[in-house]
C-alpha cells in the first residue's frame, strides 16, 4: 500500500525534525557532568545512529543507582561516621610519609571509613588454597556469616563451600548471602545455585536484580562487583576471587585450558568492622533491614602491625572513590609503582598519572594477561600499550592460558592496595567495589614476593615488538577503545 504524497512528505518532515531534535538535545544533555571522552563516545553513537543511539543512552547512559538506594547509602555512611568517630588515630611507627595523611583524610571523606591500626593479614595467590581456607573458617563460625560475592556459583569445585554454609546454618549460625543477579545469571550454575540456597534455608538475596516483570528496573550494567566474607565479625576475606571454578563453567575455557588466577587476603583486627560495614550497607540496600546490632564492632586497635582503611566505591557514591585513591597514590609515589589488573582501561586522569610517573623516572610496572576473556575490553586495553611503553612503563604479560585476575598495587615500600577493583572505567564508574589500603612493611614484602611470582611467569613487552603487530589488530584495538568510554 502506497501512502498519499502529502502524507509521505509530512512523515519525511517529521523524521527530519525528530532527527535534528535528537542531535541538538544530545549536544545539550549528554555532556552534562560527564567526562569529555565518555560524552564524545555517546555523541558519536547518537550522531551516527540517532534512534538506536538515544534508546541505548536512555537505558545505559545514567551511571547512578535509584534514588532510594542512594538514600540508604547516605544513611549507612552517617551511621559509620558516628560509630567510628575518633578511630582515625593510629600508631605512626615507623613515621608516616608526609603524603599519606591527606590520602587517609580523602578516603575518610569519600567513603566514611577510618584508618585503623593493629591488624593482621594472610594472603593467597592460589584459588584452591584460598577457597579451602575460607571453607575451614566457615566450619568454625559460631554466630554470623556474611557472604557477598559478585559471582557465587555451585559446581564441583565450590560445592564444599555451600556444604559448609549449610552446616553452619544447621548449627545455629545466622547465615546471610548476597550474590549479584546479572553477574551470575549467564553461568550454567545459576539455577542450581538458587535451588541450593533455597534448600539450605539461609537468608539470601540477589544484588541489583534486573527483573522487569517484577518492576525491578534499573540500568542493567550497574553491578555489585564486591567479594567479601565475614565470619563472626572477627575474620574477613576480600580480594579478587569469585566463588566459582577457575574455568568459569564454560566449555570453551575447558577446551582451551583457560583458567583464572586470583588473590585473596584474610584480615583480623579492627579492619574487619569496615569490611562488614560494606556487607551491612549492601544488605540494607537490597532488603531494607539494617543489621546494626549484628554488624562487626569497631575496635580501637588490635595486636597486629598493619594499618588498614576500607575504601568503598561505586554508583552509590557521588565521587569515584577508588579512582581518586589510585590517582592520589600514583602522584605521591617517589620510587616505584607496581600495578596488577586483568582489565586495564584507564580514564584520562589515570593514564596521565601513570605516564607522568614513568616520565619522571619512577619504576612503573604493569601486570596484565597475555590472553583476554572479554573481546572488546581486551582490545581496548591493548590500545593503551603504545602510549604506556613510550612513557617508560614496563608491561608484563602473564603467560596464557592463565587469566591473571588479581587486583592489587604497591607504592614505593610504603602502601599496598588490594580488593575487587580493576583499573578500568567500569570499576571507577559502574561497579560497586571494595578496596583496602594497607600500610605495613611485612605485608608489602609478601606482596612483593607475589609480584615476583607473576614476573617469573610473564614476558616483558617491548615497544619494537608491539609496533610490529599486524595493522588489522591495531585498527581493532583503536575501535574497541571508543566503545570503552561508554559509561
Amino acid at each position: 500500500m502506497t501512502l498519499p504524497e502529502p502524507v509521505t512528505v509530512t512523515v519525511g518532515i517529521i523524521a527530519v525534525v525528530l532527527d535534528i531534535a535528537i542531535r541538538v538535545l544530545a549536544l545539550i544533555f549528554v555532556p552534562r557532568n560527564r567526562r569529555p571522552q565518555t560524552a564524545l563516545a555517546w555523541l558519536l553513537l547518537i550522531f551516527f545512529q540517532p534512534y538506536i543511539g538515544i534508546l541505548i543512552f536512555l537505558l545505559f547512559g545514567r551511571a547512578r543507582l535509584p534514588r532510594n538506594r542512594r538514600r540508604r547509602q547516605r544513611e549507612v555512611n552517617e551511621y559509620i561516621l558516628e560509630t567510628t568517630e575518633g578511630f582515625d588515630k593510629v600508631k605512626r611507627d615507623p613515621p608516616w610519609p608526609p603524603w599519606l595523611e591527606p590520602i587517609v583524610e580523602l578516603n575518610r571523606k569519600l567513603g566514611s571509613m577510618p584508618l585503623v591500626g593493629g591488624n593482621v593479614a594472610r594472603m593467597w595467590a592460589d584459588n584452591q588454597v584460598s577457597l579451602d581456607e575460607m571453607i575451614a573458617d566457615i566450619h568454625l563460625a559460631e554466630t554470623t556469616l556474611h557472604v557477598e560475592f559478585y559471582i557465587l556459583s555451585l559446581d564441583d569445585t565450590t560445592a564444599p563451600f555451600f556444604d559448609a554454609l549449610e552446616a553452619a546454618h544447621q548449627r545455629g549460625v545466622r547465615v546471610r548471602v548476597l550474590l549479584d543477579h546479572l553477574g551470575n545469571f549467564p553461568y550454567p550454575g545459576y539455577r542450581r545455585t538458587i535451588r541450593r540456597l533455597k534448600r539450605m534455608g539461609v537468608q539470601w538475596h540477589l544484588m541489583l536484580p534486573f527483573q522487569p516483570w517484577r518492576l525491578l528496573i534499573q540500568r542493567p550494567d550497574l553491578r555489585n562487583h564486591r567479594k567479601l566474607l565475614v565470619i563472626d565479625g572477627e575474620i574477613a576475606y576480600t580480594g579478587s576471587q569469585n566463588i566459582i571454578e577457575t574455568p568459569y563453567q564454560k566449555r570453551g575455557n575447558h577446551r582451551r585450558g583457560l583458567h583464572w588466577k586470583d588473590y585473596m587476603v584474610r584480615f583480623e583486627g579492627p579492619v574487619v568492622a569496615g569490611i562488614d560495614a560494606l556487607f551491612v550497607t549492601d544488605w540494607y540496600s537490597e532488603t531494607g533491614e539494617l543489621l546494626t546490632r549484628e554488624a562487626a564492632r569497631a575496635r580501637k586497635t588490635g595486636d597486629g602491625d598493619l594499618d588498614c582503611q576500607v575504601v568503598p566505591s561505586g554508583p552509590g557514591f557521588r565521587g569515584e572513590n577508588n579512582l581518586r585513591l589510585f590517582n592520589s597514590l600514583v602522584y605521591a609515589a617517589q620510587e616505584r609503582i607496581i600495578l596488577v589488573s586483568p582489565y586495564f582501561v584507564p580514564d584520562d586522569s589515570m593514564l596521565y598519572a601513570i605516564t607522568t610517573a614513568a616520565q619522571s623516572g619512577l619504576d612503573v610496572q604493569l601486570f596484565v594477561s597475555e590472553i583476554g576473556d572479554q573481546f572488546w575490553v581486551f582490545h581496548a586495553q591493548r590500545s593503551y600499550y603504545e602510549q604506556l611503553l613510550r612513557a617508560g612503563v614496563r608491561i608484563f604479560r602473564y603467560e596464557k592460558p592463565t587469566v591473571l585476575h588479581a587486583k592489587h598495587f604497591t607504592i614505593d615500600d610504603q602502601v599496598s592496595v588490594i580488593g575487587s577493583s580493576n583499573l578500568d572505567m567500569r570499576s571507577f564508574t559502574l561497579d560497586l567495589e571494595i578496596s583496602v589500603m594497607v600500610r605495613g612493611g611485612r605485608f608489602l614484602q609478601e606482596l612483593r614476593a607475589v609480584e615476583q611470582q607473576y614476573r617469573e611467569h610473564s614476558s616483558e613487552l617491548t615497544l619494537d615488538e608491539w609496533m610490529s603487530r599486524p595493522l588489522h589488530r591495531r585498527i581493532l584495538d583503536h575501535v574497541a577503545r571508543l566503545t570503552a568510554a561508554l559509561g
